[in-house]
């Protein structure tokens, strides 16, 4: 007869004691530290971050955001995504610490130890909490997927390949450039 072992579940609390010099997030209760990212990542980050950015402010949107910067869904589930967009009209979710609920807009950058947690259990989790649009940006295969929040889960709205020029229908009128994206 063998003993079932429980998982210790963790809380947001327990995530808060987590040590400054690494970075955590809290999927459902299991607690997952993850690694630096490599430079590639941060260029496909940084490109996309400063396109966003201008064209948000331009067109007095919201406001944009990089990690790391705690996105508080519930108790059991804080992520930290590469870049993340909330409308003006919900800038209330805006904390002093963190963010309190679902972006309007998510973006992950896959990376080796990120990306089954990324595409799956990640784009399940901001489907449930309302994210209306998630893209995964892939630095090897140099595409990025869009999925927009139809009744409750994510559809592949479009894939876009390095050679693209990449339109989200919930930011109107934004066009990036990807072989600028993807070019180091």
């Amino acid at each position: 007869m063998t003993a079932t072992v429980e998982k210790k579940r963790f809380t947001y609390e327990d995530y808060l004691k987590t040590p400054d010099d690494r970075r955590y997030e809290l999927i459902e209760g299991e607690l997952i530290m993850t690694p630096s990212p490599v430079p590639n990542h941060q260029r496909i980050s940084r490109k996309i971050a400063l396109i966003l950015e201008k064209f948000v402010s331009e067109n007095s949107l919201g406001e944009i955001f990089y990690a790391p910067l705690d996105v508080h869904l519930d108790d059991e589930t804080v992520f930290e995504p590469d870049i993340l967009f909330i409308s003006k009209e919900r800038a209330h979710i805006i904390g002093e610490k963190n963010i309190q609920g679902a972006p309007d807009l998510v973006i992950e950058i896959l990376s080796e130890t990120t990306a089954y947690n990324d595409v799956i259990k990640k784009k399940k989790i901001y489907a449930k909490f309302g994210v209306k649009e998630y893209w995964i940006a892939d630095p090897m295969e140099k595409t990025v997927e869009i999925y927009s929040l139809k009744d409750g889960v994510f559809i592949l709205e479009k894939s876009f390949s390095e050679s693209h020029i990449l339109e989200s229908s919930l930011l109107a009128g934004l066009n990036i450039k990807l072989p600028y994206v993807f070019t180091f």
